[in-house]
Parts: structure tokens; C-alpha cells; sequence
């Protein structure tokens, strides 16, 4: 069965500060065959890299896509996955390219790869969402009343739409952004654990069980070396 939104990535933390859905499992399947302990620190959007810089965390592990932005402030490992992505309308607009979103205004993640896309479109207007605990539902309830056309996101986000009949998926971009774990400049022994750990659940298969148990409608992309 499918899974609602973003909960395929990740869901809230429970009472006892777990997450589950791929990120977690695949965080989680790392760090056993590493022998370290898992702990998640939950921040906002905008502290992710100050607070691995000043060393409150050890790795920034949610959704990332490794950008040349990003490697400015941190160093990252290989991919532990890779998406597309998406604009949704609603379901009377008969959008179905970007050049179709002329003149309309467009939503996307501040300071994301969605927003560095969308800024792309030819003669939009983008409107820039704060990355809270539920962004996504704010932009869907943007683009309900009216507020937003449309908006961009990973495509691993917007499966299923058919829970949601007033709006449509107009349109998926391949623009394959790798996402990878950040790790603080310099601290090259944990990022090459982590690399290594990573290239061992792909070769096993575990991150693919993983990948398929959260994310079955979309292929595994990640091939063993």
C-alpha cells in the first residue's frame, strides 16, 4: 500500500524521539552495521549547518540533495537516494510543462533544490514556504485557497495524489538531485564510515528491502558498485 506524503521519508517523532519511514531505516541500517548508537536531534531547516558546524550534531541526515551550496558548508557521502521533481496544480489547470506555469505563482521550500528549480521557470512568481514540521501540507493548503497556482517538491513526496482529487500532478522534471548524509569539513573518518557503511547495505541489498518497504512505487536507484 502506498503511503500518505512525506511519511515514505520520514514520519514525526514519536514520544520517544523516533522517526520511521526510508531515511530512518536506512540511518538506522548504517549505524547498526557501524556499531554506533542512533540518536536524532530534531532542528530547524535553517540550523541543520550551523549546528554540525559548531559539532551539536555529528551528521545532518534529512533530505539533503548534495548541491554545490552544500559542499561549501559540509562534505557529503555518496547518494542513499535519488529524485525527480514534480509541480502540482489543481486539478482544473491544464498545466503540464513549466512553460505552462507563465504568469503564475509558484511554491517551493526556501533555500531548496524545489526553489532553485522553480526559480528556472520561465515568468513566474515564486512564493518561498519556511521549512516546518508539515511544509508540504502548507503548500497544499496554499495552493487550495487560492494563495499559490502551484508548487514544486520531490516527486517521492507528491505519491499518492489520488487521495487528493482536487489537485493534479502536472508535470515530473528528471532531474535526478542525489541525496547524501552531511558530515563537518575535516571530519573525513566519519565520513568514510559512513561511505563505507552505505556501499555495504547496497551491496547486501538491506538499503533496497528498505527503499521498497517505504518507497515501492519508484524504482531503486542506486546500483551496487
Amino acid at each position: 500500500m502506498r503511503r500518505p506524503r512525506r511519511a515514505a521519508l520520514f514520519s514525526r517523532a514519536d514520544a520517544a524521539g523516533q522517526r520511521v519511514g526510508y531515511e530512518p531505516a536506512a540511518a538506522a541500517l548504517v549505524s547498526a552495521r557501524l556499531g554506533l548508537e542512533l540518536t536524532w536531534g530534531f532542528l530547524a531547516w535553517s540550523d541543520f549547518y550551523p549546528a554540525l558546524a559548531d559539532g551539536r550534531v555529528d551528521a545532518v541526515w534529512c533530505g539533503q540533495a548534495i548541491t554545490d551550496e552544500r559542499r561549501a558548508l559540509a562534505d557529503f557521502t555518496r547518494p542513499y537516494a535519488v529524485f525527480d521533481e514534480s509541480g502540482v496544480v489543481r486539478a482544473d489547470d491544464p498545466t503540464s510543462t513549466p512553460a505552462d506555469l507563465e504568469g503564475k505563482r509558484i511554491g517551493a521550500i526556501a533555500d531548496s533544490t524545489n526553489m532553485c528549480l522553480a526559480e528556472t521557470f520561465p515568468d513566474v512568481e515564486l512564493v518561498s514556504f519556511p521549512g516546518t514540521a508539515d511544509v508540504f501540507g502548507d503548500m497544499i493548503g496554499a495552493l487550495r485557497g487560492g494563495d499559490i497556482d502551484g508548487f514544486v517538491d520531490d516527486d517521492v513526496a507528491m505519491v499518492p495524489l489520488d487521495a487528493e482529487p482536487d489537485l493534479r500532478l502536472a508535470f515530473t522534471l528528471q532531474t535526478q538531485n542525489q541525496w547524501g548524509v552531511a558530515v563537518r569539513k575535516g571530519n573525513d573518518p566519519l565520513g568514510q564510515a559512513l561511505d563505507d557503511a552505505l556501499a555495504g547495505v547496497i551491496a547486501d541489498g538491506t538499503l533496497e528491502t528498505a527503499w521498497s518497504q517505504w518507497i515501492p512505487w519508484l524504482t531503486f536507484p542506486l546500483p551496487a558498485d
